[in-house]
This record gives structure tokens, C-alpha cells and sequence, in this order.
């Protein structure tokens, strides 16, 4: 079934989208055309190629890229494709090209800013005005990149939306992750987890501001975990594991209460006044270290703020009192991969890091009770979808009708006003002007 973006965007109103908009292979493309075209979408961050010729791999909706630090020590983004027939020229996840680039199926060669280095039997494109031909520019540049705290960010469409008008006071999130190092640096350590859910992406951005889910889908795992610590004989030592899973099993009001901020552009975030992270136990230590650092003031300012989820629209979300960062890949209408990456605070304890790497493992892992939870919502909610039945997915709770005109906002922390933020995002990027 082919689709145009008039009737496209026809699919979502203002308190309900049309089930298509998750399952329809045709909205799909377009999507990956005009939303991830025109938005400015996650690569990686700077931490993880600190050497001339380290590259990453990774996707812009489903277009290929490399990231990659060049000779000048600037970071490049490159479509990851031999422009002489198509292949994928990097193919592992990470690694370090050296000085150039080598195709693995005719050999060409490409410098770290993506021009040809080499073609094997040159003389055989002599007299044939190949120097004319968009092989010869070599691989493609992203012409749009931009670094922000060692955040890579980067926009496939040739004119668009600026990265700051873009992001907005939605940096903030970004900016508070990066302070709560005492040297203001972070950097990727642990690696990666990634599993495959078989959802669309849009579901798990839903989720990330869903706050009437966590007490009844997390019963069954979060809500054990509570019940056993229940059990254990008084004065038992609270486990780290018990600190994260209990929260999720506050109530409507604690939710409430905890509130959502939302931006422009799709992007809005959980825990203005407190989240599930706020009740951690100190690190001893800490404290006095960005004490030294930004001052008492400004310290407890910056570890006051516990934000839960940060939604990065299209498809990241960050948790700065965590370190943690998500990124929702697309792969079809009906797959999405889900990445899972943690951050060392550098110049803090080491056992900030240990909490967020169990905290990752924990909820955010291929073998998470938490994380499976959702999963299984999701995948029911995908295959559910296909019944002939109401085609509209309702999106109504605390609908306010002038919140539209609103720029940011502080909404009760039940509302599914960032749902509606997402969708008015993206019907925005769902123009003629894509690359």
C-alpha cells in the first residue's frame, strides 16, 4: 500500500493516532525518510573514538553511518556505502581504520574525511570522464554534525532545523549528566547491550513518560523484589538492587506528584520536583568532590535534580542521575533494536559506576525482569494492533486543548501531554524538504 505525506499525517490527531502509524510499512519509509532526515539524531559520543582512524558504526533511521575521528582530531559522520557498488565499507561495530578506509569487495580506498585515497587498476577508468562521476567524490559526508558535551549529533537533510533550536532548553538534561562529573567529563565505559524487540520504535518513546504503567506491569518483577526484601530480618543492610527496584513500585500519587516537563520539537522529560532516583544512597566521598568542584550552592543544585527520563525525540533518552543513555533504532515497522549504554562520571568514585552498570543489567539488559515487562507489552500491543477492530490509539489523558501553543511546560506527572508533544514533532518532520 503506498502512502503520501498529506494523508500521512492525516493519520494523527490530537488525542488519538491511527494504528498504522505503527504498523504500516509504508508510513515506515516514510518516516525513515522525513523524520530521521529532517531530525537531529544521536551517533555516538566523543569518548569512544579518542584516536586518529577510530570509527563506531551505527544508523540515522535505517541509513547506515560511521562516525569517525579524523585527522585534525575533528569528528566525521559518513554514510557508511561505497559509492562504487553500494557495499558497506565498515562493517564491524568499533574499531580503528588507520589512515583510510578499504572497501571489502574491489578494494577502493577512502580517506578519514570519506575522499578517495585509492582505486585498484586505475588506468582502467582513464578516458571515460569518471572524474565527473559521484563515485569519484568518494563516500558521502553527513554535511550536518555537531558535537554538544561530546554528544554526536547529526542531520541527514542538506537545511532543516538548527542543532540549538532543535534541542532547546532540553540540553539541560545532557548539561546536568556531564556537571555531575567533579571534572565535568564523561566517558563511555562497559560497553553496550543490545536485544531486538518486535515493536515499533515509537512504542518504547511512549513509554519513556508513561507513568500509569510501572505499578501494574512491574508488579510481577520490581513488585517480588519488594515483597523478598520485606521478608529479610530487621536492620538487614538495604541491597543496591533493592533501591532500584522498589521505586518502581510507587504509587499513582507518588507519580503525580513527580510531575513532566515538556519542550518543543518532541522532547520533554519525567521528574521535575523528584523521581525514582532521588532516595539513592550517598557515595562517600562524592559529595565533598564536586563540593570542590562547582561549590555548595551549585553542587547540591546539580545532584538536587533527578530527573527520571529525558526523551530525545526521535529515538534517545538519557538518565543523568544514572548515567545511563537508550537509543531506539529502527528497523521495520515491526522491529526496533534497542541500545543500552553506560557513562563513567570520570573524577568520581568508581562505585557511582558500579551502580550504574548493575542498574543497566538490572532494567535495561537482554536478561531484565523490568525490562522484559515492557517488552511484553510492547509485542502484544504490535500484534494486537492487526484486529479488525478501532484502528485509534488513545492518547487523551489531561488533555488540555490550548497546550499546543504552550513552548515548555510543567504538567501533573500522569499526563500523556509528551505522547502528544512526540506526535506533534512528528507530523512537523513529515515535510517535502528530506534529503
Amino acid at each position: 500500500m503506498t502512502r503520501d505525506l498529506a494523508t500521512v499525517r492525516d493519520l494523527v490527531r490530537e488525542t488519538e493516532v491511527h494504528r498504522d502509524v505503527y504498523t504500516s510499512p509504508a508510513v515506515f519509509d516514510l518516516e525513515m525518510k522525513h523524520v530521521f532526515g529532517n531530525a537531529w539524531v544521536y551517533v555516538g559520543h566523543a569518548s569512544q573514538i579518542p584516536a586518529m582512524g577510530d570509527f563506531t558504526t551505527t544508523t540515522i533511521g535505517t541509513t547506515p553511518v560511521v562516525m569517525v575521528r579524523q585527522g585534525n582530531g575533528a569528528i566525521g559522520v559518513l554514510i557508511n556505502r561505497c559509492p562504487h557498488k553500494g557495499t558497506r565499507v565498515a562493517n564491524e561495530p568499533c574499531g580503528n581504520a588507520g589512515r583510510f578506509f578499504r572497501c571489502p569487495y574491489h578494494a577502493w580506498s577512502f580517506r578519514l574525511d570519506g575522499t578517495v585515497a585509492a582505486i585498484p587498476l586505475p588506468g582502467g577508468y582513464e578516458n571515460t570522464g569518471f572524474k565527473d562521476s559521484t563515485a569519484a567524490q568518494g563516500m558521502t559526508p553527513v554535511g550536518h554534525v555537531h558535537v554538544y558535551r561530546d554528544f554526536v549529533f547529526a542531520r541527514l537533510a542538506e537545511s532543516g532545523i538548527g542543532f540549538e533550536d532543535f534541542f532547546g532548553e532540553g540540553l539541560s538534561s545532557i548539561d546536568n549528566m556531564v556537571d555531575r562529573s567533579p571534572v565535568g567529563k564523561l566517558e563511555v565505559v562497559g560497553g553496550v547491550l543490545r536485544y531486538l524487540h518486535k515493536c515499533n520504535y515509537k512504542m518504547l518513546m511512549e513509554n519513556l513518560t508513561d507513568t500509569c504503567h510501572p505499578m501494574v506491569a512491574h508488579e510481577s518483577s520490581a513488585g517480588t523484589a519488594v515483597n523478598v526484601w520485606k521478608t529479610m530480618p530487621e536492620g538487614t543492610p538495604r541491597h543496591p538492587a533493592v533501591e532500584i527496584y522498589a521505586p518502581f513500585m510507587s504509587s499513582y500519587q507518588f507519580y503525580e506528584a513527580m510531575g513532566i516537563r515538556v519542550w518543543p520539537n518532541g522532547h520533554g522529560h519525567t521528574g521535575v520536583s523528584h523521581s525514582i532516583h532521588s532516595d539513592y544512597s550517598a557515595i562517600p566521598g562524592y559529595f565533598e568532590q564536586m563540593v570542590a568542584a562547582y561549590g555548595e550552592e551549585r553542587a547540591k543544585s546539580i545532584l538536587d535534580t533527578a530527573r527520571h527520563n529525558t526523551a530525545y525525540f526521535p529515538n534517545m533518552t538519557v538518565k543523568g542521575p544514572i548515567q545511563t543513555l537508550r537509543l531506539f533504532k529502527p528497523v521495520a515497522a515491526d522491529r526496533t533494536m534497542v541500545e543500552s549504554w553506560t557513562f563513567r562520571l570520570v573524577g568520581a568514585p568508581d562505585r557511582l559506576l558500579e551502580r550504574t552498570l548493575m542498574y543497566s543489567r538490572l532494567i535495561n539488559a537482554p536478561t531484565s525482569p523490568v525490562g522484559h515487562d515492557d517488552l511484553e507489552m510492547y509485542e502484544r500491543a504490535q500484534d494486537a494492533l492487526h484486529a479488525d477492530a478501532n484502528p485509534w490509539i488513545n492518547m487523551q489523558r489531561l488533555y488540555d486543548p490550548g497546550e499546543e501553543a504552550q513552548a515548555s511546560a510543567v504538567a501533573n506527572g500522569t499526563t500523556e501531554w509528551q505522547m502528544r508533544n512526540q506526535f506533534r514533532a512528528w507530523k512537523a518532520l513529515m515535510r517535502e524538504a528530506a534529503p
